[in-house]
């Protein structure tokens, strides 16, 4: 064992140096493999979390994303104090960061999860595995969920991910030999160049939050899951809220799946909606890794159709005025803009609901899904890349195999909110409006009362918009050549049992269960 002093920090590490635990979207300490697996090699560690500034520049980052973050890091320290340490924070890039490491400590290994994030986390780790390799330094990666890294969609996918997510639930370290070393401030939203115009109502980060909402929506709020996930005025409660906490890696989803199965047990015989709703909730949590392990396979989902004969069928610089007018729930139809400024203040918005976001977005004003795309992982706090970017596609209709679902934005206001409710509380331009033309208020009598004074007329017509982007989009279809591309894309992203279908019937969709990824 070697000990010394530089710069007022304390070397402390066996004959090979120690080892830094990597923490990136896994922030936590029970169920955690890569910790697991450094404090039982013996050697000193240094548990380490970096604040990459150029990360948070991307476009499709924020600082709701960063407050909720930033939470989850201090909570994540508490969580390591009672191991014997605590979280090493450290401002630079990764290569950087882990470079000064290494000479200062003479870094040995590092132990990290995998992480399927956006394409600038992608190029990072290429980055940091070519600076592993050039200075020796073993970096090992082992998986935090079923999605696997190098391995494709195959036979036996969907057995592998109940295989790892039925396996015994990692315990947290009971004592870590933690190197000392200095930890660096986190940065304020200012000094990352972030905007601080967060949700008036977040989500607070940190693993009790995630535990008290598990135990709520399985003790009570998720009785009537299934039947109320879909509208937003009961999604809210009736949803688990655990999603987020699920993208940042606070609590892991097989213990999701462990205590939603004990659940089951205890309700077995129930006959009060239990039953059914935790069934539900289950398939979702499949659905989630299947969606992850798309990116995984194809990290260029996050730019590019994945059908090819979709590039170039929208602007890929959309609109200002209507891109603006959506953004900000100022588009006329009540319903879509009552959504827009809920997910505004709260961060969240109900599956169903965001698929109309887009849907109306990529249709009736026909913008393009990448531009789209960033604004909506900018407001989401639960922003999963690898759920985010295939759901993107799906919804705006170019993935070239699965349905093409364009919302009827006032129909779904009739079914979602018949009492308007919800669109009232987030459009109250429209006190005067009757609740027969609510969610249609241009067809009032005294329309001219409110419309164009209180509030915007509709940006687009709904009807011929309708019409002309679902001509657009089918056309695409009975071109040279489509079919066979589209069953290439089946094989290599559809589940099995969909590529089957796919296989009989090119032009009908795979994944038809595209809408099961409430959580």
């Amino acid at each position: 064992m070697k000990s010394a002093t530089r710069n007022g920090e304390e070397r402390h590490f066996g004959s090979k140096g120690p080892t830094v635990v990597w923490f990136k979207r896994d922030l936590r300490v029970q169920d955690h493999a890569a910790l697991a697996l450094a404090a039982q090699s013996g050697d000193a560690v240094i548990p380490l979390y970096i604040v990459e500034p150029a990360y948070w520049q991307q476009p499709d980052m924020s600082g709701r994303h960063w407050a909720f973050v930033a939470q989850c890091v201090c909570d994540l320290n508490q969580q390591l104090e009672p191991l014997g340490g605590h979280l090493v924070v450290r401002v630079d890039g990764a290569v950087a960061a882990l470079e000064k490491l290494r000479q200062q400590f003479g870094v040995a290994r590092i132990i990290s999860h995998f992480e399927t994030g956006n394409l600038w986390t992608y190029a990072r780790d290429k980055k940091v595995a070519r600076w592993a390799h050039q200075h020796g330094v073993a970096w090992v990666e082992v998986p935090q969920s079923a999605v696997g890294r190098g391995q494709a969609r195959g036979e036996h996918w969907a057995r592998r991910r109940d295989q790892f997510v039925a396996a015994p639930i990692i315990p947290a370290p009971k004592k870590l030999k933690v190197l000392a070393a200095v930890s660096e401030p986190l940065p304020s939203a200012a000094q990352l160049q972030l905007s601080d115009d967060l949700p008036t109502s977040a989500q607070h980060g940190g693993r009790r939050h995630a535990e008290a909402l598990l135990n709520e929506f399985l003790q009570s709020r998720g009785q009537r899951y299934r039947q109320e996930m879909s509208s937003p005025l009961s999604a809210e409660v009736a949803c688990s809220r655990l999603s987020a906490y699920l993208s940042y890696g606070v609590i892991t989803l097989r213990e999701v799946v462990h205590a939603t199965r004990a659940r089951q047990v205890t309700v077995k015989t129930s006959r009060d909606g239990w039953r059914g709703s935790l069934s539900s909730f289950q398939s979702r949590l499949a659905w989630r890794d299947h969606f992850i392990q798309k990116l995984e396979d194809q990290p260029d989902i996050e730019t590019t159709c994945l059908h090819p004969a979709y590039e170039g069928l929208r602007p890929l610089t959309p609109d200002p005025i209507l891109f603006e007018a959506w953004k900000t729930g100022q588009t006329g139809v009540p319903f879509v803009d009552a959504c827009m400024r809920y997910l505004i203040a709260t961060g969240w918005l109900n599956f169903r609901m965001r698929a109309m976001l887009v849907s109306f977005a990529s249709y009736q004003l026909w913008l393009d899904w990448r531009a789209t795309g960033q604004h909506l992982a900018q407001l989401f706090t639960d922003y999963e890349p690898g759920i985010h970017w295939p759901q993107m596609q799906m919804q705006s209709g170019t993935t070239g195999i699965n349905t093409i679902r364009i919302y009827n934005p006032v129909k779904q206001g009739l079914d979602q909110d018949p009492e308007g409710l919800f669109t009232r509380r987030w459009v109250p331009e429209l006190a005067l409006v009757p609740d027969a033309f609510l969610h249609e208020p241009w067809r009032w009598d005294g329309a001219g009362r409110v419309i164009g004074k209180t509030y915007p007329e509709p940006v687009v017509d709904l009807k011929a918009a309708t019409s002309a982007a679902r001509e657009r989009v089918w056309s695409l279809r009975k071109t040279q050549g489509f079919k066979q591309k589209a069953g290439a894309i089946v094989t290599r992203h559809a589940s099995r049992k969909s590529t089957r279908r796919a296989r009989r019937v090119s032009q009908k969709p795979s994944d038809t269960r595209q809408l099961r990824l409430d959580l």
